[in-house]
């Protein structure tokens, strides 16, 4: 087995886990997402028509946004290569109405995806490629002549300091705290912006911009709570863990968490990169 090969088996295996944590927890991540979402979908200037992919496209929240900018004649394709997530996007476009979009469970980085469209946008879904520069050579195959490529990746850890805090507040309780990498596939393998554009230029990508964008999401402390226990990387640690572990590392976020409530209202700031590109 090659190391890609590995490293594409461990991602899918990832991603069927996360998946279904993010099924379960849709309509919270698409709530803090949305703006993100809007940025993307705007800085892509989809026109009546088009056909755009979507990279990464989870639940399918962006995907269906897409299909709503191309309209009835355009065509929306949201690949993922989780198939909870797929499965929901679909169910969702159904009950939508939405005929233009459809969803692909496939691996981005190496599908044979035809020439055929004219814009690429993710919200989130580039970071996790074992091999970004190959995953971007690929996808620029997928645009026809003159195609645009907008996708949001998360700026560091450091710009995003409620990310720490739960893993911070947990330490003292786990024999390995987890930690978020900036080097290998993640959620900040796409934090250095000179990264950013050396992966796009690799690739074959001209007309490369990255700019700061920060989006700021109001959370209860439930909800709060919710994404620092259930959604982020400490999840399958407390999954695994007993009750009395659970309860105590359970306790001690919450506490660590408290002082950034407001009256019941915790305020998410979104730090992250808007990347534009042309073929």
């Amino acid at each position: 087995m090659s190391m890609s090969t590995s490293a594409e088996r461990d991602m899918a295996a990832y991603w069927d886990r996360a998946g279904q944590v993010w099924v379960e927890h849709q309509a919270l991540l698409d709530r803090i997402m949305a703006p993100i979402g809007e940025a993307v979908v705007e800085a892509a200037s989809l026109a009546n028509g088009e056909s755009v992919l979507d990279v990464g496209c989870g639940a399918g929240a962006t995907t269906l946004a897409a299909a709503w900018r191309v309209g009835p004649t355009g065509r929306a394709v949201g690949v993922d290569i989780s198939g909870a997530l797929v499965e929901l996007a679909r169910r969702r476009a159904g009950e939508d109405g939405i005929e233009g979009a459809e969803f692909l469970l496939a691996d981005a980085q190496t599908h044979a995806f035809a020439p055929s469209f004219d814009a690429i946008i993710s919200r989130f879904g580039v970071m996790f490629f074992p091999d970004p520069v190959s995953a971007f050579a690929n996808l620029r195959r997928a645009l026809k002549p003159g195609g645009r490529l907008a996708f949001a990746a998360w700026r560091g850890p450091e710009e995003n300091p409620l990310s720490q805090i739960p893993l911070r507040a947990a330490a003292p309780f786990l024999s390995e705290p987890p930690r978020f990498e900036t080097e290998g596939p993640g959620r900040f393998a796409f934090a250095d912006r000179d990264r950013v554009r050396g992966v796009l230029e690799a690739s074959g990508w001209r007309e490369i911009a990255v700019a700061p964008l920060d989006a700021a999401s109001p959370l209860s402390f439930d909800e709060l709570l919710t994404m620092s226990l259930r959604v982020g990387p400490l999840n399958p640690i407390l999954k695994a863990a007993d009750e009395d572990m659970r309860r105590k590392v359970g306790e001690a976020v919450a506490t660590a968490l408290a002082p950034h409530v407001r009256e019941g209202v915790a305020t998410m700031n979104s730090a992250c990169w808007l990347v534009t590109a042309k073929v």
